[in-house]
């Protein structure tokens, strides 16, 4: 009991901090209407969900597929933010490739079920992607992966974390500012958005109701906009969102506020198939903890490249 009354004092005592950082600082995300509501489901679908289909790269009769599922993949997201969510993993087939001697072919998609069912026919030798997204579909697909490594991102951290965002006009300044609102949550797959966030609340022992799942970040912030200060309401979105939202020109500095946010999770890992020979996951790992040269890592958009899976701990 008194190791969770400290848990809980430790959470309360952030977002005390949090409340008198906002009177320096204010952390905001601004919307413009009413072409958000329009833009939103033409342009972020594209950010978000249901990406337009694209080619694999790399020779039918490859040694090894990857399908790739990062979200800041440059087919999987927009280019509206120059130099972010652009990776390049055609680059790092061309490198795995020439590092192993084997032939590498890349296929994208959302989905690791619809892939194995597509392009990729069957094989997923290596999957890169967020951590539990993976995971998720992995059971579901009856696929046993095992994680070898981590990308970080350019900050070096292999970490993401959901962000609690409310419009401008809200009242609430940090979460404890929330008791009785209702919760956008995400897909029960990406762990920011659903079961990290629900924790943080959970530690806080806050009462509040579930409102919908919402499929996309873009989803959940166009009902914010929607139904206005009618509803108290909070969005949850991914951290690495909130700069694609506003590059696209839909969302600027202004409109949502940042009022507190979950706990650290993994973002992107790649797994391995399980039943991939030893030797080749040695191999492939090797080649990714030595990936440091200064033209792969902005390829990926990545400041250390890839770490041992696990070997980088939350910062919280």
């Amino acid at each position: 009991m008194q190791d969770r009354t400290n848990q809980r004092d430790g959470k309360i005592n952030d977002e005390i901090k949090l409340r008198q950082d906002q009177e320096s600082k204010t952390r905001i995300i601004q919307m413009k209407p009413p072409k958000f509501l329009v833009a939103i489901g033409v342009v972020v679908s594209f950010l978000f969900g249901s990406a337009q289909a694209v080619d694999p790269y790399g020779p039918a009769d490859a040694d090894w597929t990857i399908i790739v599922m990062d979200p800041m993949a440059a087919p999987l997201a927009c280019d509206c933010v120059q130099g972010y969510a652009q990776r390049k993993y055609e680059r790092f087939a061309d490198y795995l490739s020439d590092k192993t001697g084997k032939k590498v072919r890349v296929v994208w998609a959302e989905s690791l079920t619809k892939a194995l069912a597509d392009e990729a026919k069957g094989k997923a030798d290596l999957v890169i992607g967020k951590d539990s997204v993976i995971r998720h579909d992995a059971k579901n697909s009856k696929r046993d992966l095992l994680p070898i490594a981590q990308l970080t991102d350019m900050q070096g951290s292999v970490m993401q974390r959901g962000l609690f965002v409310v419009l401008k006009e809200d009242p609430a300044a940090t979460l404890l500012d929330i008791e009785g609102y209702s919760i956008l949550w995400g897909p029960e797959d990406c762990d920011e958005k659903s079961a990290a966030p629900r924790e943080t609340l959970k530690e806080l022992e806050l009462e509040v109701t579930d409102g919908n799942e919402c499929a996309s970040c873009s989803i959940a912030a166009k009902q914010l906009a929607a139904d206005g200060l009618a509803k108290k309401q909070v969005a949850v979105i991914s951290s690495y969102a909130a700069p694609l939202l506003e590059g696209c020109g839909t969302i600027q500095k202004g409109d949502l506020r940042i009022i507190g946010n979950s706990d650290d999770v993994p973002f992107i890992s790649v797994f391995a198939d399980a039943n991939l020979a030893k030797s080749d996951q040695d191999a492939i790992a090797s080649a990714l903890l030595q990936m440091k040269s200064p033209e792969m890592l902005a390829a990926l958009e990545t400041k250390e490249g890839f770490l041992l899976y696990g070997s980088q701990k939350k910062s919280r």
